[in-house]
């Protein structure tokens, strides 16, 4: 069995954080392309000062945390045969965090070795996240970008990337052009490399757990936080990603246990789920 992950105050050796390091290319932390939906951005911008807060309204992330982190940590020892019960497993490695919100995936990862860089179309976001790695310690590179401004600075050969793991977690049903913002992110995955996605399916259950019980009943995330038709179906991130150069796997289920109020994977897709693909070396 794998060991736990290492704790959350625990810490590689303290290093100023690299903020700006391979994103030269933008003069100014300003977010722009087709991907970007404005009313969500602005949703999360107004609450990025709360990432933060296990008690706030991003909660229930801090809750289905641990499940993420273990799901990205087995597939990538698994992928890149490493040993997590390393202090630092993937050292080495490069990992980016697409969506990164106030950091809550990105800091982990860091812990365990990665070398992360982490973008957000929401400049707030990615404020927040740069003051909390800066007291944590911890050198992630943190930018206000989109998914197609980082494959174009890759392209011109004037920012980082590509990477050996590619995160996007819940971020798929809050764009605009899920499709295009897929095809991207894929673009981003160095040969040998591997893509996690974590979404919700458009379900009856997807609707009413994910978006009835979550918002209005148990109230763990704002009313208006999701809109149930953007939900995505996991035949259809397959489909989206039909024609690009990976070996899609999934989808690998994410099911809450209320009597123990823990996240853990299983074979219940209904409302959260995962697709991982890999692109050949």
């Amino acid at each position: 069995m794998p060991e736990p992950m290492p704790a959350s105050n625990d810490s590689l050796d303290p290093r100023k954080p690299q903020s700006e390091e391979g994103f030269s290319p933008f003069a100014t932390d300003r977010a722009e392309g087709p991907s970007i939906d404005p009313a969500d951005v602005a949703r999360f911008s107004a609450q990025a000062a709360q990432w933060w807060d296990p008690k706030g309204p991003f909660a229930p992330l801090h809750r289905f945390n641990p499940a993420r982190l273990k799901f990205v940590r087995d597939r990538a020892a698994e992928h890149f045969d490493r040993d997590v019960r390393a202090r630092a497993p993937f050292d080495g490695l490069s990992l980016i965090d697409i969506g990164c919100g106030g950091g809550l995936i990105a800091e982990p990862m860091r812990r365990m070795g990665f070398d992360v860089t982490a973008i957000d179309a929401s400049s707030e976001n990615i404020g927040t996240a740069r003051a909390h790695a800066e007291q944590v310690g911890l050198d992630i590179a943190y930018r206000a970008a989109t998914v197609e401004q980082t494959v174009e600075a890759m392209n011109q050969g004037i920012g980082a990337g590509p990477f050996d793991v590619v995160l996007t977690m819940e971020v798929i049903e809050h764009v605009a052009d899920p499709e295009s913002f897929i095809r991207a992110c894929s673009r981003l995955i160095k040969p040998g490399g591997m893509m996690i996605v974590a979404t919700l399916n458009r379900t009856l259950k997807g609707l009413l757990l994910g978006k009835v019980a979550a918002e209005y009943v148990l109230r763990w995330v704002p009313a208006g936080t999701h809109d149930w038709r953007q939900f995505l179906k996991p035949e259809e991130i397959r489909a989206m990603l039909d024609g690009e150069p990976l070996s899609v796997t999934g989808p690998y289920g994410l099911a809450y246990d209320p009597l123990n109020d823990r996240w853990s994977e299983g074979d219940d897709v209904g409302v959260n789920y995962m697709m991982m693909a890999t692109r050949a070396a």
